[in-house]
Order: structure tokens, then C-alpha cells, then sequence
């Protein structure tokens, strides 16, 4: 986990689970902290986000101040996740891989 070079949000690689749920929420606290109108999430190195991890971010975009969050390239669990448990979730935004 890290920030994302020249956009303002964050960027993970490798899984999204149990052993990094502490780094990902600590990430996605930072990430909301300095959120604006639009923030990004660059997933492409994921090659794997649990129910929890997806909970955490659909919790983080639902108590952002306003605005959305734009998740770049997840595996393709994270949009199915979504649309299971939040269909209705505007505030966040899938760009597909």
C-alpha cells in the first residue's frame, strides 16, 4: 500500500486480505483524509481482495464528505462484491482492467 504518484489516492498490489487488512484500512483512512472531489484507487497489482477488503472501501467511499472514489484495474472480485452487497453505491466507480 502507498500513495499513488501524481493523482491523489492510493495504490495496493499483491492480495487484499486477512495478513494486510490493518495496511489496507490504514491506507484507505489516509486516502480519506486528504480526499477531495475525486480520489483513486489503483488495484492492478491485486491479484486478490476478500469481502472484508471490499467492505472496507465501500464503508470508506459511503462516509466520504461528498465527491467519489475511482477504483482503477481490481480483480474482478472487488466490481461483483460490489454489486452484490451495494448495488446502489454511486460513490465509487470501477474503470475495469
Amino acid at each position: 500500500m502507498g500513495p499513488l504518484p501524481g493523482l491523489p489516492g492510493i495504490r495496493a498490489s499483491g492480495e487484499i486480505s486477512v495478513t494486510t487488512r490493518q495496511s489496507w484500512e490504514n491506507a484507505l483512512t489516509e486516502m480519506s483524509r486528504r480526499h477531495a472531489e475525486v480520489s483513486y484507487v489503483e488495484l492492478s497489482g491485486v491479484r486478490f481482495v476478500d469481502v472484508a477488503g471490499v467492505t472496507a472501501l465501500a464503508v470508506t467511499a459511503m462516509n466520504l464528505p461528498g465527491g467519489r472514489v475511482v477504483v482503477e484495474q481490481p480483480p474482478p472480485q472487488l466490481p461483483r462484491v460490489l454489486e452484490l452487497f451495494w448495488p446502489s453505491l454511486n460513490r465509487i466507480e470501477v474503470a475495469p482492467r
